[in-house]
């Protein structure tokens, strides 16, 4: 048995819509593991879907890699997508997204999604940050959620490819602020197997959850394996 980790209730695993309130500081998050043992990907959502579906798919199989984990059928969520140490992890992750039937959004510069082919950006899942505005990167992001009736935001917690021994905390303060789970999504290039491996509930102490949630990665390696540790 893990340590901090506690049983999770029925409403739980109810999660598509629901609000999930803060916990005061020192209890421990609520995690609901995912089975490895299957893969479902999400619902069937249309024609366009269904190709992406199979692109990625066929990619990912002829790639070797394997799928564990089904779609938790979250409508909202931040995505922790750990390693990441190459520019190749996006291609993997976006292959895995369209795998699962499901659209990523990311954030990027505002200024990307202007002028005539902002729209393909935006269509691409770009959610735009102005890094100039007063509220920041993580206000940003919580007035994102609290606009969407869906939104799976992708977040690498080191925020870099390069080794970063401590990760950031933007990904877990996005994600306690707009009341949503976070998504552990672990991609191991030593296994060549991709998991979605647990829902987290955030309870607003990082401190205490962040060991909870490193554990999911503990042994895995990215792309560079030099360039990725889960400390925890």
């Amino acid at each position: 048995m893990e340590v901090g980790i506690r049983p999770v209730p029925f409403w739980h695993k109810v999660i598509g819509k629901r609000v999930f309130k803060h916990k005061s500081a020192g209890s421990q998050p609520h995690v609901l593991r995912l089975d490895p043992a299957t893969a479902r990907p999400g619902p069937y959502t249309g024609l366009g879907a269904e190709i992406a579906h199979w692109l990625g798919a066929t990619f990912l199989k002829l790639m070797g890699w394997k799928i564990q984990g089904d779609w938790p059928d979250l409508d909202k969520a931040v995505l922790v997508a750990a390693p990441h140490t190459s520019n190749w992890d996006g291609l993997y992750m976006f292959a895995v997204a369209a795998r699962y039937r499901v659209r990523l959004s990311w954030m990027g510069k505002k200024s990307l999604t202007a002028g005539p082919f902002g729209w393909v950006v935006r269509a691409a899942g770009c959610v735009p940050i102005d890094r100039s505005a007063a509220h920041g990167v993580v206000d940003a992001m919580v007035e994102a959620f609290a606009s969407r009736d869906r939104l799976i935001l992708l977040v690498p917690p080191e925020g870099t490819r390069s080794l970063t021994p401590v990760w950031k905390t933007g990904f877990y303060n996005i994600a306690a602020q707009a009341g949503v789970p976070l998504l552990l999504a672990v991609p191991d290039f030593g296994t060549k197997t991709f998991s979605f491996a647990a829902v987290i509930t955030p309870t607003g102490d990082y401190e205490t959850d962040l060991p909870v949630i490193q554990s999911f990665y503990q042994g895995v390696k990215g792309l560079r394996p030099d360039k990725f540790v889960a400390a925890g």
